[in-house]
């Protein structure tokens, strides 16, 4: 990962460690995946230079507090006609419809990137995957707030902030595959086809779950909305059109690198969601979640672990019921893992108009008024906006 800039996290309570995780003793020797995707990424960067390619910041949408941000982006190589402000241009038609086209930009690995927040700069390092994950400690107003990131002479790039006022109690995490968009594939095929196939315009959202999102946030003003994936960090700009434009919540988006780490060929899914949701516990220690998900196999199993580890830290959990012939796609359905987790209420259902009805009977939503009205995004965030009728979300 990036360097870190320590922030001052207040400690969340001493919970036991997940079951979901595997424990690894740490390798000595670099994995043979990763040493021949190293090399795979230097021909591909050597390349690029050749052709006259330029180091590119691609700008992800980022969250923090009132004491410090958390930064996400990406450093690739690409043409200086293919992005604008740290997005991919409209025109360029590889990332708008196609998804494999958004593989094919090299990364620069372990690049130095310079945030620009506040009047204040600081510098960090990129992982060996091109990836900016970084912390840094600053004092910004909450609500939504821009940065600016600039690499090795790149065009500066800015990307969004949503500040957590510090009185916020909930905030929103919500998986992205079979939760808001609906699919129909094996699960085994479905990171690479929503990665590399996939037309973003074919991607059909969840009937209702959106205006239950906005419904929500309009009960619960200035909560945050987290988008928590498995998908990898190429395809975040895709994805973020995809919920502007069929009127989501504007939110950041927890994603995974693509490809082998240092102690094993896959990454391993569980893991990615298990650590970023205990992270967000750490973030945000005053903070109780309505976690969001679907029963095709692991979502119920992840949020009702978190809940028995931070019983004070969890809502509601909120999942989504596939039909029949999605959770023979999906490898049948989870475990009803209810009755372990005392006291955090559940809702299930196929659509956000049933979920909603569960959520105004638990006193979640307001039962008066069934209805939301969809935010205006951000300015920087509609740059990357494809479709003129995608400007709205939070």
């Amino acid at each position: 990962m990036a360097d870190r800039i320590p922030a001052p996290h207040a400690a969340a309570e001493d919970a036991p460690p997940s079951p979901l995780v595997e424990e690894r003793e740490p390798l000595i020797t670099e994995h043979v995946a990763t040493m021949l995707q190293d090399r795979w990424h230097a021909f591909r960067r050597k390349s690029a230079v050749r052709r006259g390619l330029m180091p590119t910041v691609m700008s992800f949408t980022g969250y923090g507090t009132t004491g410090w941000i958390r930064v996400l982006s990406r450093v690739v190589m690409a043409p200086d006609e293919a992005f604008e402000n740290g997005r991919r241009l409209a025109k360029m038609v590889e990332d708008g419809m196609r998804g494999w086209h958004n593989f094919t930009s090299p990364p620069v690995p372990y690049a130095l990137v310079q945030i620009t927040a506040g009047g204040q700069s600081f510098t960090v390092r990129a992982d060996r995957g091109g990836l900016v994950d970084a912390v840094v400690e600053i004092q910004l107003e909450p609500g939504w707030q821009t940065v600016t990131l600039q690499s090795n002479g790149s065009e500066p790039a800015t990307s969004d902030v949503y500040i957590v006022d510090d009185h916020v109690v909930t905030g929103v995490v919500s998986d992205v595959d079979d939760t808001v968009v609906v699919t129909y594939l094996p699960r085994p095929f479905l990171a690479a086809w929503n990665s590399f196939v996939l037309d973003e315009h074919a991607r059909t959202p969840t009937p209702g779950m959106a205006v239950m999102l906005h419904r929500l946030l309009e009960a619960q003003p200035a909560s945050p909305v987290i988008y928590l994936s498995t998908g990898a960090w190429n395809v975040a700009q895709t994805l973020s059109r995809f919920l502007s434009r069929n009127l989501y919540p504007f939110g950041p988006l927890l994603l995974t690198s693509w490809g082998p780490t240092e102690d094993r060929w896959f990454r391993s899914g569980m893991e990615h969601k298990v650590s970023q949701l205990d992270r967000l516990a750490r973030d945000y220690p005053g903070v109780r979640w309505l976690l969001i998900g679907d029963d095709g196999q692991h979502d119920p199993e992840i949020y009702a672990d978190f809940a028995r580890r931070h019983p004070d830290k969890v809502r509601a959990i909120v999942i989504r019921q596939l039909t029949p012939s999605q959770a023979v796609l999906a490898g049948g359905r989870a475990n009803d893992p209810r009755d372990t987790t005392p006291g955090v209420p559940w809702c299930y259902g196929p659509d956000g108009a049933t979920l909603s009805r569960q959520l105004e009977a638990l006193g979640i939503l307001d039962a008066a008024r069934p209805e939301a009205q969809p935010q205006t995004w951000p300015m920087t965030a509609q740059l990357s906006v494809v479709a003129p009728e995608a400007g709205h979300g939070r």
